[in-house]
């Protein structure tokens, strides 16, 4: 089974999707669970988790209503308001939810310090009473504050997105690497496989260009806390599906069967708690 663990949806607004800059032409229009699904099916994937893009309530419950709607979108990770009043009684409504399992907060667009917040780390720590699990998205530089954040909080399980984006087209390992490293050392931490097409030359990268930073997130995390992730349709300003895809089959064919099913479904379905 292959359980895609990182992929969006979204009716593409140019202001409130202004990240989509002029030069992500490929992805600025809308991508739906109709558009989804073939890929899915020719990539002989079984199923996937949706994630946020925006920040709203209104985007939690537009992944829910596609979610409810595709049963190949076996999870949801959205987004609420973790500094925010009455957040216990809000995640307790969203409980009743059973493909919601966690939520993400953009914080690669935030300032320095703000996972350490008081506000922050007390609102991420409500979610273990719920069994949501928390997104980590950062650039490489928030690697040490996100070591301090989930330190804090070590009943909660966080899962780091796109290998915290390190900067593959510049072939720099450092100090990236001595990052990872340090964050895996929390037993509370998985790492996403994803992202990486984009970080990478858009229209010249080579499967041999992540091979190092492969290396390190599997040294680091080992195949347990490994899961695999498309990031589609971001990934198609440098990829088709497949090439993602194979990017990450073709690393792991030095791996064992069982290895390689861990990080290729297994691992997500069990860190997401997900109905297989």
């Amino acid at each position: 089974m292959i359980i895609d663990s990182h992929q969006h949806f979204w009716i593409f607004d140019k202001e409130r999707d202004s990240w989509i800059t002029p030069e992500m032409q490929a992805i600025r229009q809308n991508f739906l669970p109709a558009d989804l699904g073939p890929v899915l099916d020719a990539n002989g994937v079984d199923g996937c988790v949706a994630v946020q893009a925006s920040q709203s309530d209104s985007e939690t419950e537009f992944l829910l209503q596609l979610a409810e709607a595709n049963d190949f979108i076996k999870g949801v990770v959205g987004w609420i308001d973790l500094r925010g009043d009455h957040l216990y009684s809000r995640l307790e409504r969203y409980s009743q939810f059973e493909k919601l399992k966690g939520f993400r907060h953009v914080v690669q667009a935030e300032p320095e310090g703000f996972m350490l917040q008081p506000a922050f780390i007390k609102g991420v720590g409500q979610l273990v009473a719920f069994d949501f699990t928390y997104d980590i998205l950062i650039h490489q530089h928030q690697l040490e504050e996100a070591f301090n954040f989930a330190v804090k909080l070590p009943n909660v399980h966080f899962v780091l997105d796109h290998m915290a984006k390190p900067l593959i087209k510049t072939g720099e390992l450092e100090p990236w690497a001595t990052g990872i490293r340090k964050l895996a050392e929390l037993p509370n931490v998985s790492c996403k496989i994803s992202g990486m097409v984009t970080e990478a030359n858009w229209k010249e990268w080579e499967k041999a260009d992540f091979r190092p930073y492969l290396d390190v997130v599997y040294e680091a995390f080992g195949t347990d806390r490994l899961l695999f992730g498309s990031d589609w349709p971001v990934c198609l300003v440098a990829a088709e599906y497949e090439g993602v895809k194979g990017i990450v089959t073709d690393y792991l064919g030095m791996f064992s069967d069982s290895e390689f099913q861990k990080i290729m479904g297994k691992n997500a379905v069990g860190f997401y708690n997900l109905d297989i």
